[in-house]
C-alpha cells in the first residue's frame, strides 16, 4: 500500500544531516548566521530607539532563533502538534515584530517560514502554513504587485525543491545502508558456505578412511579373540595401517585444495591410478582449470569409485574418462565386474550419496548403476 504523499512527512534521513557533504553544511551554517545577522541589524536599524528597545530586540532575535531550532527537532522526529505551536510562535512573532515597526524581520521570518514548512511538514500541513506567511509577506511588503507575487512563488518553488532535494538524499541515505546490509549478508552467506565447504571435505575424508579402517581392526579384534594365526591378524593390521597412511594423503590433500592449491585433475588421477592398479584413464576435450568445488568433486568421486571397485570388484579392470565440455566437465568411470570382496559389507552406502549431494549442490549430477559388465558411475558437473 503506497503512503499517501500529501500526509506523509519527509523521512529521517531526509530531514538529517546524514549524507550531507561538508561544503553543504558549512553553506548551512553560513545561511543561519546570515539570516540571524539580518535579522539582528534589521531590528536595531530599522528605527531609532533607546538601548532597552534594542536589548528586547536582541532578545526577541534570540527567541527566534531558539524556536527555529526546536522546530528542526519537533519536525526531524515527526512531532505535528508540538511543530504546528513552534510555527504559530515564529508566525506570531513576525506579526509583533511588524506591528512595533521592526518590518524586516517579519518578513524575513514569514519568507523563512514558508520555505522550512514545505521543505519539513506534511504537504496538508505546510501547504496552509505556507499559504498564511507568503499572504502576510505580500500584504506588508512595499515592492510593486507583479515583484510580490514571483517573490512569493519562487519562495513557494525553492521550499518545494528543497523538500525534494532532502529527499532525494534521505532515498540515497537508505539505499546506502540497504546495500551495506546486503553486503554484510553476503558476506556472512559466503563464510557460512566456505563452513559447510570445509565440513564436506573433512566429512569425505573421515568417512572414506575410518569406515575402512574401523573394518580392518573390528576383523583383527574377532581373529585375536578366535586365536588366529599371527599372520592373518597382522594382514589386518598393515590392511588397516594402509586404509590410515591412504587417510593421511587424503587429508593433506583436501587442505592442500581448501587452501587453493590443488594439482591438476589429470595428475591426480593418474596417481589415484597409480595406486589403485588396473585401471586406465583417458581424457577428452580441450584441458583448463577447473572452479575448485568442481575439481573437488571429480576428485571425490574418482576416489569413491575406485574404493567401492576394490570393495565390491576386486581385480576388475576399470576405465575412467573425463571429458572437458564446453559448459560441463564429465568423470565416467566403469568397471568390468568380479566376485565381491571381503569388503564388501564396509560401509553404510552413503559414499555415493554424499557425492550425489554434491554434485546438485553444484547444480550438476551423478548416475550409479549397473552396466553391461560391471558398475558405471558418471558424474557431470557444469563449469
Amino acid at each position: 500500500m503506497t503512503e499517501n504523499v500529501w500526509t506523509r512527512w519527509p523521512s529521517p534521513e531526509a530531514l538529517g544531516r546524514m549524507g550531507l557533504s561538508q561544503p553543504r553544511r558549512l553553506l548551512s551554517w553560513v545561511v543561519r548566521v546570515l539570516v540571524a545577522g539580518g535579522l539582528l541589524w534589521g531590528a536595531v536599524s530599522s528605527r531609532r530607539i533607546p538601548l532597552w528597545g534594542q536589548v528586547v530586540a536582541a532578545v526577541g532575535v534570540l527567541v527566534v532563533a531558539a524556536a527555529a531550532w526546536a522546530f528542526f527537532r519537533t519536525t526531524l522526529a515527526h512531532r505535528l502538534l508540538p511543530s504546528l505551536a513552534l510555527i504559530a510562535v515564529l508566525l506570531g512573532t513576525a506579526v509583533v515584530a511588524e506591528a512595533t515597526g521592526f518590518k524586516v524581520p517579519a518578513l524575513v521570518i514569514w519568507c523563512g517560514c514558508a520555505v522550512v514548512a514545505l521543505e519539513r511538514m506534511p504537504l496538508t500541513v505546510a501547504t496552509p502554513v505556507t499559504a498564511v506567511s507568503l499572504t502576510a509577506y505580500s500584504l506588508v511588503n512595499d515592492d510593486k504587485l507583479l515583484t510580490t507575487i514571483v517573490t512569493s512563488i519562487g519562495l513557494a518553488l525553492a521550499g518545494y525543491v528543497l523538500r525534494l532535494d532532502a529527499e532525494a538524499r534521505g532515498n540515497a541515505q537508505r539505499l546506502l545502508a540497504q546495500e551495506r546490509a546486503a553486503r554484510a549478508a553476503e558476506a556472512e552467506s559466503a563464510a557460512l558456505a566456505e563452513r559447510a565447504r570445509i565440513a564436506r571435505e573433512i566429512h569425505d575424508v573421515l568417512a572414506h578412511s575410518l569406515s575402512a579402517q574401523l573394518v580392518h581392526l573390528e576383523a583383527a579384534r574377532l581373529l585375536v579373540e578366535r586365536g588366529a594365526d599371527r599372520e592373518q591378524i597382522l594382514e589386518r593390521v598393515v590392511a588397516a595401517r594402509g586404509m590410515a597412511r591412504d587417510g593421511l594423503v587424503e587429508t593433506r590433500q583436501a587442505l592442500s585444495a581448501l587452501r587453493g592449491d590443488l594439482t591438476p585433475l589429470e595428475d591426480f588421477l593418474s596417481e589415484l591410478v597409480g595406486v589403485s592398479g588396473g585401471a586406465e584413464v583417458t581424457v577428452s576435450g580441450e584441458r583448463r582449470p577447473l572452479p575448485a568445488e568442481a575439481s573437488q568433486a571429480v576428485r571425490r568421486v574418482a576416489q569413491e569409485a575406485l574404493t567401492n571397485v576394490r570393495k565390491h570388484a576386486p581385480g576388475a579392470k576399470v576405465r575412467i574418462r573425463l571429458d572437458y565440455g564446453e559448459h560441463q566437465v564429465m568423470l565416467d568411470v566403469r568397471d568390468s565386474g568380479g566376485k565381491p570382496g571381503e569388503l564388501a559389507a564396509a560401509g553404510g552406502g552413503y559414499g555415493l550419496l554424499g557425492m550425489r549431494e554434491r554434485a546438485e549442490l553444484l547444480g550438476g549430477s551423478l548416475e550409479a548403476g549397473p552396466h553391461e559388465e560391471g558398475f558405471a558411475v558418471t558424474l557431470k558437473v557444469p563449469v
